[in-house]
């Protein structure tokens, strides 16, 4: 599993670090580690218990352990718990010295051919955008949007992936699927991708972790640090990721 190599490449950042703050929205959650780093991650609904008082470990977070908390991206309990995971992965990601990938000609660290048919896992609007002024064809899954309904004919019947990805020469596919563990399967239905990009906020900004596998490039984001009480304060008022653009520092870089 891949996730599990992302905890042992982040093991040294992770070290010596707590959990200072934490923030659970609706779409989005956060952390700030002890030196004031950030990390935001994207809450995965659809699979959450109902009824109250039952994420009794959102308010022991204070004061843990970087490390332990970071472990539960791989053995924690439920999706949230995963989540906060993964927002400390990437708050911890920023003690790194990565290159990015600054090339107009390339989105998202990629060259798109006119001829190319991109699969995207994950309704992200920009990214649907962008790559389709370039690509051939692009479809697009999304499981939540399915569930909820589907009005405007956005995304393709999670069924017909096994019919359809194998066709894609480009595969973008949220991070989340690292968290709720459906990455490694998505993959296998892909033999044939030139390029296979990992996106979003919940995207794990470890290249190495990545290094021979079918993953080429991780399009994730840092969070500036001085914006702290603005990013809590909309994730609070359960905003996505579009209230919190102006505080993003976008991170593409390529796996070795």
């Amino acid at each position: 599993m891949k996730i599990e190599k992302v905890l042992s490449v982040a093991s040294p950042v992770l070290e010596g670090k707590t959990i200072k703050d934490a923030v659970i929205g609706i779409a989005l959650m956060a952390v700030e580690l002890n030196d004031g780093s950030i990390g935001v991650s994207y809450v995965l609904r659809e699979h959450l218990k109902s009824g109250c008082s039952i994420f009794p470990y959102g308010q022991r977070l204070i004061d843990k352990d970087a490390t332990e908390i970071a472990s539960w991206v791989l053995n924690g309990i439920d999706d949230l718990q995963k989540g906060i995971g993964m927002a400390v992965l990437n708050a911890a990601s920023q003690s790194l010295n990565l290159l990015d990938e600054n090339d107009p000609q390339k989105p998202f660290g990629v060259m798109l051919k006119d001829t190319d048919t991109v699969g995207i896992i994950g309704y992200i609007h920009p990214v649907v955008n962008t790559l389709g002024k370039k690509a051939q064809k692009i479809y697009v899954f999304d499981q939540g949007m399915e569930e909820a309904g589907d009005p405007a004919g956005l995304i393709e019947p999670m069924a017909r992936q096994a019919q359809i990805l194998p066709e894609c020469d480009i595969m973008v596919t949220s991070g989340t699927t690292l968290i709720n563990g459906t990455l490694d399967g998505l993959l296998v239905m892909c033999p044939n991708v030139r390029e296979v990009i990992l996106i979003g906020s919940s995207t794990p900004m470890y290249p190495e972790a990545f290094r021979g596998t079918k993953i080429t490039v991780l399009a994730g984001s840092w969070w500036d640090k001085k914006y702290k009480e603005e990013i809590f304060k909309n994730i609070s008022l359960a905003a996505g990721i579009d209230a919190l653009r102006s505080f993003v520092i976008k991170k593409t870089v390529r796996v070795p």
